[in-house]
């Protein structure tokens, strides 16, 4: 089952072509009711309603280092601090944004937008401290996340071996399509990822290339207790723009057209614009320095 946010927040299970809208205001309620929900009567077609980013969570909660191959590019750019495993921080709800919503480049902020790939979990239930082998019971579904990281503000920011601005901008944090319910998805450690702009191929990979599972992650962060409808990324794959060996001809620029693809979920598609573009003509607020 793919469930779908659209419009002004209506919820609704994707039926072909066809959204099936749902009795519940929003997909964290959802959630919350265990999906007990039943349909309005409303069947648009999906070509005449506007997806929005399927869930705002109360948390959610980063992944960093899982991937190896990503760990070992960042060693190009000479961190102060290791991108280590089990990093783990908070992402700016208030910065989601859903599919073929702009990204809107501050360039009063950075000169290095960067792109990052991710599998991201939606949290089915409410819980805490549970083991890997209770995992599956707690999710609700798949959906993929593009982490746009400053990587300026990020390199800042790491002398201190913390980071989160970088990440946490708004518009950073597009969330899409729709939430693929576990068994659309089977294994979820056996699909294809991929990232292109403009239509070039940048990050390709696979789920599979993760250190640590999926239920090692979501018992991991049990700790802090889970509500119904939170979201956990598992990190992102081995492409970034920032750590390539020409990274100032590979960072997004205004124009630029954003798609994160994984196997047997969908593509999240988001164009990056100017900050002028996205104010209505007003000019960028004075460069700020980090």
């Amino acid at each position: 089952m793919k469930l779908v946010t659209f419009d002004e927040g209506r919820v609704g299970e994707l039926r072909n072509e066809t959204v099936v809208e749902l009795d519940v205001p929003s997909m964290r309620e959802y959630f919350e009711r265990g999906g007990s929900v039943r349909p309005t009567g409303e069947e648009p077609a999906l070509d005449a309603v506007a997806l929005r980013a399927p869930i705002i969570p109360k948390k959610f909660i980063h992944t960093a280092g899982n991937f190896r191959e990503h760990e070992e590019e960042s060693k190009r750019v000479g961190w102060t601090h290791e991108i280590a495993p089990w990093i783990v921080f908070f992402q700016n709800v208030d910065a989601i944004v859903g599919p073929d919503e702009p990204i809107v480049y501050p360039e009063h902020l950075t000169q290095e937008l960067d792109y990052e790939l991710e599998l991201a979990v939606v949290i089915a239930k409410s819980g805490k401290w549970f083991a890997p082998e209770e995992a599956a019971d707690y999710i609700g579904g798949y959906v993929i996340f593009n982490d746009i990281t400053a990587r300026d503000i990020q390199r800042r920011e790491m002398r201190s071996g913390v980071f989160s601005f970088c990440k946490a901008i708004d518009t950073f944090c597009p969330l899409g399509p729709w939430i693929v319910t576990p068994d659309e998805i089977g294994d979820p450690h056996d699909l294809r990822m991929e990232l292109r702009v403009n239509c070039e191929p940048r990050q390709e990979s696979h789920s599979g290339n993760m250190s640590v599972t999926i239920p090692e992650i979501l018992s991991h962060y049990s700790a802090l207790g889970y509500s119904a409808g939170d979201v956990v990324s598992t990190g992102t794959v081995s492409g970034v723009a920032g750590f390539s060996e020409d990274a100032a001809s590979l960072y997004l620029k205004p124009g630029d057209v954003i798609e994160a693809e994984i196997e047997k979920i969908g593509v999240l598609r988001n164009p990056v614009v100017s900050w002028r573009d996205a104010h209505g003509g007003d000019e960028a607020p004075p460069r700020v320095s980090w």
